[in-house]
């Protein structure tokens, strides 16, 4: 009996190794987005001041195309960094005609973000993100799904460069509570969330926003 009982032992650990290695394998569950700090957009006004050169000082507004136009070192592309990244490039750029530049940015106003929500919802449009939300509160927040709403094929586009935007099938259909994250998504700011009337046979997982522009305002 006292070499039976870890050969037991052995064979059930063996037995299930497989079962292990499977939800090892499995792939990974949607998660929420990571926190971080807010990203330059046009449109944000930003105060720069320098410390020992204050006739360099001055307030500037991210340009539609991204770039700020400094009077010590000319225009620099800020749009989609941080206000500390941004401070780093103004100490790069500003290197070039001071020494050792000590400088301190400030973002004196800023786009608040928000999120769209089209289809077949009973209030489509833009909503201002005032905390973190899911595709499914967003949709509540649109007043809900009508009765036409195909809520197994919820799409959402997400804007990943200048030009294209990353699409996300989502199945609504059975979703009983929002942190249920294999059918659910933690939304991002700027995110389009469509829910369709008709059945969508074919979608790319990515899209150019042009095409995503005239796929969504119809609907809105």
């Amino acid at each position: 009996m006292k070499f039976k009982l870890p050969l037991i032992i052995a064979i059930c650990l063996f037995a299930g190794a497989p079962y292990i290695s499977a939800q090892q394998q499995r792939p990974p569950r949607l998660t929420t987005v990571t926190a971080e700090r807010y990203r330059l957009q046009p449109g944000d006004v930003l105060e720069v001041q320098f410390r020992y050169s204050p006739e360099f000082n001055q307030t500037v507004t991210v340009q539609p195309d991204g770039y700020i136009s400094l009077e010590i070192s000319g225009d620099a592309r800020v749009a989609g960094m941080t206000v500390e990244q941004t401070r780093q490039v103004i100490l790069k750029t500003a290197s070039t005609r001071l020494r050792d530049p000590i400088a301190t940015v400030i973002l004196k106003e800023f786009q608040r973000p928000y999120f769209v929500v089209a289809g077949e919802v009973a209030q489509p449009g833009k909503i201002e993100m005032r905390e973190r939300i899911t595709a499914i509160q967003a949709i509540m927040l649109a007043g809900g799904m009508k009765e036409s709403a195909r809520s197994s094929q919820v799409v959402v586009f997400r804007q990943i460069n200048s030009q294209m935007a990353e699409v996300k099938l989502l199945n609504l259909k059975n979703i009983r509570r929002t942190s249920d994250l294999e059918n659910d998504l933690t939304l991002q700011p700027g995110d389009m969330v469509y829910v369709p009337r008709d059945k969508i046979s074919k979608i790319e997982r990515f899209m150019k926003l042009a095409s995503v522009a005239a796929f969504m305002a119809p609907r809105l």
